[in-house]
């Protein structure tokens, strides 16, 4: 069984890492929001009976259907945000497949990047 809180936190460093995020709950589950408004990133702990730990995120055109082409033990199209390509990255797989933080930070900035406004990708890209 995966340590969730090791994960939550993992998940917290790199979207918390970005410029002016913010935490809060939504539909129950952890979440973080630019400026506290427009949500890019959601924590989905066996979610209506998922049997995986993963995070839901923002995701730039087209990026959701490869990566799920190409490697589907990892990556997922997630329910009710999916249909806006939303990408779905499972958290709790042992080996290979195993949680890269290094990955989960890229992720999270892409994401973060797809709701951002200009202002703040700017000062995230430096």
């Amino acid at each position: 069984m995966p340590d969730v809180e090791r994960l939550l936190a993992a998940v917290r460093r790199a979207c918390l890492a970005l410029p002016e995020v913010v935490e809060r709950p939504s539909h129950g589950s952890p979440a973080w929001f630019v400026r506290g408004k427009k949500t890019f990133v959601m924590f989905a702990d066996h979610h209506h009976g998922d049997p995986h730990t993963a995070i839901w995120a923002a995701a730039p055109p087209g990026v959701t259907t490869e990566l799920v082409a190409v490697e589907p033990a990892r990556f997922f199209v997630p329910p009710y945000v999916g249909h806006r390509g939303w990408l779905g990255l499972r958290l709790d797989l042992d080996g290979p497949d195993a949680l890269d933080e290094t990955e989960l930070a890229g992720i999270a900035a892409d994401a973060y990047r797809q709701v951002a406004p200009a202002t703040l990708v700017r000062l995230l890209d430096g």
